[in-house]
């Protein structure tokens, strides 16, 4: 039986483009989406939204390709564009009644957000982002031998064939070997919870491939033409990261300080998985998000 959060509804919803979304609903009060990252489903978000719930109506959804939602062919490559993804976010929640709501992602859930509050700045009242980079500074700062951290960046970016048989020969080590890395406390992603990671991932391995391959591609373009637009993000933003900028010599603060005037970044010491691993730090930063 598929995890989800205790004590929430777990329901399908209309995306773009004839797209369904699973997602987990509960709480009441003003409405936060939260958006999941890789190699997860929206059961990451299960401390969070239990503590967000008295106070707002929480909605996490699992991406387009990911978990229980539906996982289109990538007939084309708008099918998973972050913009296509971000129209899904707005689409869903529209369909609960809600036209106006605050955003929070993490990982690949971030880049969603981030372009569903530059695509719709009328929509997304407060923007908040997990441990990422924009996808056009992402690449401008994935160099040398420390850029290795990134390597299935540029694994899932080759064409399609080779990424999704690599991948799907060796699912359970390749998606577990980031459960492993990128956690400070292993203990955050009990045994259960690590279970539903590595099957909703093996079962999602080209549509996952087709996210990543969208970031090398489509994405960089609706990125850079904001970027030569002067674009910026309308709404408050919170940011919190692990100390990347350091160990790959970039300012990370200053890289989100261009895309967001009204920005609080912070650090954390938790580790990539911080909603997991440090959730009332977490859901302490998007309550300050929504007071501003």
């Amino acid at each position: 039986m598929t995890l989800t959060v205790p004590g929430f509804d777990h329901i399908r919803l209309p995306g773009a483009a004839g797209v369904e979304l699973a997602a987990a609903v509960g709480g009441s009060g003003s409405p936060v989406v939260l958006l999941h990252g890789f190699p997860q489903t929206h059961l990451m978000w299960r401390h969070v939204a239990e503590r967000l719930a008295d106070e707002h109506t929480v909605i996490c959804p699992d991406l387009r390709g990911y978990g229980a939602s539906d996982k289109p062919a990538a007939v084309d490559p708008d099918v998973y564009a972050k913009r296509t993804m971000a129209a899904d976010v707005v689409a869903l929640a529209a369909a609960l009644g809600h036209e106006r709501f605050a955003l929070v992602g993490h990982d690949r859930g971030a880049l969603v957000a981030f372009r569903a509050g530059l695509d719709h700045p009328e929509t997304v009242t407060h923007l908040g982002i997990l441990d990422i980079v924009p996808t056009l500074d992402m690449w401008n700062v994935l160099h040398g031998v420390s850029g290795a951290v990134g390597y299935h960046l540029f694994l899932m970016a080759q064409p399609p064939g080779l990424p999704e048989a690599m991948i799907a020969g060796s699912s359970d080590a390749f998606f577990g070997s980031f459960l492993d890395a990128w956690a400070n406390d292993p203990t955050a992603v009990p045994e259960d919870v690590r279970a539903e990671y590595l099957r909703a991932s093996a079962a999602a391995v080209t549509s996952i491939v087709a996210d990543y391959r969208a970031s090398a591609g489509v994405d960089v373009v609706h990125d850079q033409a904001d970027l030569d637009a002067g674009s910026q993000l309308a709404m408050p933003v919170t940011v919190v990261q692990q100390d990347w900028g350091a160990q790959l010599g970039y300012d990370a603060a200053g890289v989100w300080k261009a895309w967001a005037p009204d920005l609080d970044h912070r650090l954390t010491r938790a580790g990539h998985f911080m909603a997991e691993e440090a959730p009332d730090e977490i859901a302490a930063a998007i309550r300050g998000l929504l007071a501003r």
